[in-house]
């Protein structure tokens, strides 16, 4: 029996696993060291690498930069808990809601500004669901419409920075970049991180905001009926002053959202440093609308460390499968397979990304990540793809897997606050669009590779 098959046993049995629903963190280091055993009792695998594996450990607990991590997470929980997203939603509705299909555009732009801000999808979508569906559904929407844009606007936590995903995805393609750089001989390679990918995401996040805001136009413009005018504006009050109150609802997680970003793109901070401050202006947003407690410093913490510990023993358990994985040569086998399919290059990305889209459909988005990226990432890099352009190419593709039907996480998260005459029916068919315009952005940034490049060059040469 050769190594090459038992790292393609261990491949497929731990995507089965996981399909089966075992702990992901479990699964990938389970797996790891049950192949690693029986290919050690073979002799096809050399039981010495595994000695590698605690300073994998090392490496993780010093790489500074995912300290960013548990700091955006509490930023994004305490802005959560401070309601900022019921502020921001009555705000815009009083700025929209008299139009056809407003009501539909304040979802989609207070759902980005809530992506900006928190840069966690199930907090975003769970929390727009919770206000903004039921006065969507009050106000005439269709309930499949309101299913789709709430859920649509909760992924672009995914893609615009601050995000989770972009500060793990840049450090595994940072990884990827070095092995592909040993592969071609070269010594010091160029750099890769969080930072990049941020540059790299702005302007491709606004363009999907744009997509979905041009989509809800044209449906108040052809179908008029699933986005009626709000006829009496729900979010006015007699003696309200629109104006005032608005500004000051919208500019202070705008003016966090410049003090974090801003801060990141302009070389001022790192990005674990403007987590930092993030956290703290969230916390003191939190003051000033008066919704802090230590009881809601107490939640926030234990669901920061939650999320946290899920994403470092997801880290740790990739790790260990990723250096079982090619200690059985399994890296030599993706590499030959994507060299050898016909088109080169382009047929080359063209398979990972479909195989990455249809995985979408069964597993969670760092599932995919920790799996596939340091598998499939060396051999892309090396055919000449620039690692920040395959890095946002790789995590607009993954927002599908949030939206696909049948395990879409979003859709979960909006089935369990959603009300009952909103059926699972109407939330699997009102993402169909969005997924649609998703796959139209991704055919955008492919043809047209500057969209993600150019911000990066410009800022960072």
């Amino acid at each position: 029996m050769e190594s090459e098959t038992f790292a393609l046993a261990m491949f497929f049995g731990t995507i089965i696993a996981l399909l089966i629903g075992f702990p992901v963190a479990l699964t990938l280091g389970g797996s790891a060291l049950l192949f690693a055993y029986i290919g050690d009792w073979y002799g096809l695998f050399n039981s010495g690498m595994l000695n590698v594996f605690p300073l994998r450990i090392l490496g993780i607990m010093k790489n500074e930069p995912l300290i960013a991590i548990p700091l955006f997470v509490f930023m994004g929980v305490m802005l959560e808990k401070s309601n900022i997203a019921g502020d921001l939603l009555h705000a815009m509705g009083r700025l929209f809601g008299n139009l056809r299909g407003g009501l539909g555009i304040s979802v989609l732009l207070v759902g980005a500004l809530m992506a900006a801000s928190t840069g966690i999808v199930g907090a975003t979508v769970v929390t727009m669901g919770l206000m903004s569906m039921p006065v969507m559904l009050r106000a005439g929407y269709s309930p499949k419409l309101s299913s789709g844009l709430i859920c649509a606007s909760g992924t672009l936590g995914q893609i615009i920075p601050p995000s989770i995903v972009l500060i793990v995805l840049g450090d595994i393609l940072q990884g990827a970049n070095e092995q592909a750089a040993m592969s071609r001989g070269q010594l010091v390679p160029e750099p890769i991180t969080a930072i990049d990918l941020f540059a790299g995401a702005v302007i491709p996040g606004l363009i999907l905001v744009s997509l979905y805001i041009l989509f809800q136009v044209l449906l108040a413009i052809f179908y008029p009926e699933t986005c009626p005018a709000v006829k009496q504006n729900l979010y006015r009050s007699d003696n309200y002053n629109e104006g005032p109150s608005i500004f000051l609802v919208i500019a202070p997680p705008l003016i966090l959202i410049v003090l974090v970003l801003g801060s990141i793109l302009a070389g001022i901070a790192t990005p674990t440093e403007s987590a930092a401050v993030g956290a703290i202006g969230a916390t003191l947003l939190a003051i000033i609308k008066r919704q802090f407690s230590y009881k809601t410093l107490f939640l926030v913490a234990r669901n920061s460390i939650k999320i946290t510990s899920m994403v470092f023993l997801i880290l740790i358990g990739a790790s260990l499968f990723s250096l079982v994985f090619r200690g059985f040569g399994g890296d030599k086998i993706i590499e030959e397979f994507l060299g050898n399919l016909p088109g080169g290059e382009i047929g080359a990305f063209f398979i990972v990304m479909l195989a990455m889209f249809v995985m979408g459909f069964f597993l969670d988005f760092l599932e995919i990540i920790f799996i596939m990226v340091p598998l499939v990432g060396p051999p892309l890099i090396s055919m000449g793809f620039d690692p920040i352009w395959l890095g946002i190419m790789i995590s607009v593709n993954l927002q599908t897997s949030f939206l696909t039907p049948p395990f879409g996480f979003s859709l979960f998260y909006l089935r369990g606050v959603a009300p009952p005459e909103v059926s699972t029916k109407d939330i699997y068919a009102g993402v169909m669009p969005f997924i649609g315009l998703q796959i139209i952005a991704l055919l955008l940034f492919w043809i047209y590779p500057q969209i993600i490049l150019w911000l990066p060059n410009l800022i960072f040469g």
